[in-house]
Order: C-alpha cells, then sequence, then structure tokens
C-alpha cells in the first residue's frame, strides 16, 4: 500500500521557513544515507535480474548489455528494486526485512520512505522559498516539495518530467532515476503496453509496467543520451 507523502502546497511554505543552508545540509545527509541503501539492495540482485530488466528495456543483445548511455542502465536497476510481478517480493522490501537499524534512526526513516517510494509524472511549478522546487505530481494532483540540487539547477518552471520519489522528511527527493518527458513520449509508452489504456488514471502510474514502458520509450528516442546533469557548485549554501 502506497503511503500518502505530500500535502497541497499552501501547507509547505510554514510561518518560518527553514534557511536553504539548513535545508541543504539536511537534505544532503538523507541523500548520502538513501545511496547506501541504494548500494545495499543492488548487492541482493543477480545478474540475471539486472538482465531481465535490462532486456525488457531493450538493452541488451542475448545476455550482453548494449548501452548507449551508462545512465540507461539505472532504469534497469531502478526496475529491479522497487518492482516486481504479482506475487513476488521487491529487492528493496528484502533489504529491509535482512537488516536492522537502531529505533528512530535517520537509517530506518530513510528506509522505511525508500519501500514506499513511487513512481510519478511531475511538473516544476517553481523554486521553493528555502532551497528545491515545488512540482506537482500530475497523476495524483498534488504538490511536492522536491530536493534535488540537479533538477534545481537544470529544470525551468513548466518542464515535465518523470521520476521515483520518495519522502524520508517534510521533502521528497529522487530515487535516483528522471527524464523530461512530453505527450508524445507518454502516448507511445502506453501504447507499448496497451493494457493500460483500460485501468483508471491511479492504478495505471502504480502499474510497474508504466514505468517500464516509460523507460523504454525514453531509451527508443535516445533520451537518455542527450541528458545531462549539472553538479552543483557548493556557492548556494548560504542563509
Amino acid at each position: 500500500m502506497v503511503v500518502a507523502v505530500a500535502v497541497r502546497t499552501e501547507d509547505i511554505v510554514e510561518p518560518q521557513v527553514p534557511s536553504r543552508g539548513e535545508v541543504l545540509t539536511r537534505y544532503r545527509h538523507l541523500r548520502e544515507i538513501s545511496k547506501r541503501h541504494h548500494s545495499a539492495a543492488l548487492k541482493l540482485l543477480s545478474r540475471d535480474a539486472i538482465l531481465h530488466h535490462a532486456r525488457r528495456l531493450g538493452l541488451t543483445d542475448g545476455k550482453i548489455l548494449i548501452l548507449d548511455s551508462m545512465d540507461e542502465l539505472t532504469l534497469a536497476f531502478d526496475l529491479a528494486i522497487h518492482t516486481a510481478p504479482a506475487g513476488r517480493s521487491r529487492a528493496i522490501d528484502r533489504y529491509a526485512r535482512s537488516t536492522r537499524f537502531a529505533s528512530g534512526s535517520d537509517e530506518v526513516l530513510v528506509l522505511e520512505a525508500m519501500c514506499n517510494a513511487r513512481f510519478a509524472i511531475v511538473v516544476v511549478r517553481r523554486q521553493h522559498p528555502s532551497a528545491g522546487l515545488i512540482v506537482t505530481d500530475l497523476f495524483l494532483k498534488i504538490d511536492l516539495w522536491l530536493m534535488d540540487e540537479g533538477i534545481e539547477v537544470s529544470l525551468p518552471v513548466g518542464t515535465v518530467f518523470a521520476t521515483r520519489y520518495f519522502a524520508p522528511d517534510r521533502f521528497v527527493v529522487t530515487a535516483g532515476v528522471g527524464m523530461p518527458v512530453d505527450l508524445d513520449l507518454l502516448t507511445s509508452a502506453i501504447e507499448l503496453v496497451p493494457v493500460l489504456l483500460r485501468k483508471p488514471r491511479a492504478e495505471t502510474i502504480d502499474d510497474r509496467r508504466f514505468a517500464e514502458a516509460i523507460y523504454r520509450a525514453a531509451i527508443a528516442e535516445g533520451i537518455m543520451e542527450n541528458m545531462t546533469y549539472q553538479d552543483p557548485t557548493g556557492s548556494d549554501d548560504s542563509a
């Protein structure tokens, strides 16, 4: 069951807005924990499991990976960690059951949030007063405070993009994947999985095949080859 993780925009901006430095410090700390969890969950995956998802994305020739960009492989990792066929367990859930952290720790907080990560199509609305962006999840019709330093400096207002996000704090963060999308790509993706046309919108976005179809369409159209990521300079950490 997916846990609701967002509130309306008017509830996001508090009377006393935290400084950019405070938000970035908290975000970077939680992001580092999430990277450790992600790496550990990856270790639970067999090569065959990764090849299975890569093959479904059109990234293999037999048992050989064929990549135009290493970022394409992150899409296979995302599906392998966060999705599973009906009746099968997800790698992120198996990892959560296999590990122990101190009750109430940030490690537990982040891992629980990662287990409830959701795939989404979002649009950039504006800058958040402290740091990050206000975005709208177009399928759930909810506003989110998104913290991602690369996205913050790379995507202008009005950009629509696909990502997987989770909420370890008042803000949400991406699970490591993201790509701009448009109506043509969304249409192409859904046409790859006709059964999605018969599903209500809320069920479509939660269907693991939807994310897979978006990724496959993005790879086919060369979107991942053209993506560039801007590293934060660290010059905006001031209050």
